[in-house]
């Protein structure tokens, strides 16, 4: 059910949202900075670095592109035939064998209240009361809501790898299930929209 909550998981709480300023929170980026990378480097073409606060934009950019892995991962399952086992929701009788494999079809067979789990979860991600995470903070680095159990990298080559190649795997990502979900409004299966590696005729999904 966690995987199926791609546009959830990127809820921000109002609440817990501090007021964006302009001047203060200005952050310039130059060659080098995290998630500044080749071949675009420093790509602003609607000028934004120096109007708005991209501290808030680089954790919204991190969020989604963690809630776009772990969607994009969940269509591979899908596809792969991996489900779990057991039942989604007992009082109404639906196993986790019988939801689709299709993107929309999967969201859809999750009930209300399963979909009243997710956000309650979210929330207490979003605002610290979860055991797995903390909330992002204004002194804590943009994305990091680690708990001390979660992996550290001490070395600051390694650590530079590492949070470069998370945000490029989430820019990826994001790509990748925003095309899964535009193949399947154009009717053809979200990771085979020619047919696959058979050259067969896309397969119709509705």
């Amino acid at each position: 059910m966690l995987s199926t909550s791609v546009a959830t998981l990127s809820f921000n709480a109002p609440a817990m949202r501090a007021p964006a300023t302009r001047s203060s929170a200005v952050t310039m980026f130059s060659e080098g900075d995290l998630g500044v990378l080749p071949p675009l480097g420093v790509y602003d073409p609607l000028g934004l670095i120096e109007t708005r606060d991209m501290r808030r934009y680089e954790i919204m950019e991190i969020k989604h592109g963690r809630a776009a892995m772990l969607g994009f991962l969940h269509v591979i399952a899908l596809k792969a035939g991996i489900v779990l086992p057991g039942d989604l929701s007992p009082s109404l009788g639906i196993k986790f064998s019988d939801v689709p494999t299709t993107c929309f079809g999967s969201l859809e067979a999750v009930p209300t209240f399963g979909w009243l789990q997710i956000m309650l979860f979210t929330c207490m991600q979003e605002t610290g009361a979860s055991p797995l995470a903390e909330a992002q903070t204004d002194d804590k680095e943009a994305g990091d809501i680690a708990i001390d159990s979660w992996v550290r990298y001490d070395d600051p080559e390694t650590k530079t790898f590492k949070l470069n190649a998370e945000r490029q795997n989430g820019r990826a990502a994001m790509l990748g299930i925003t095309g899964c979900l535009v193949h399947e409004l154009l009717g053809v299966d979200a990771l085979y929209p020619t047919g696959g590696l058979g050259g067969a005729a896309p397969p119709a999904i509705f």
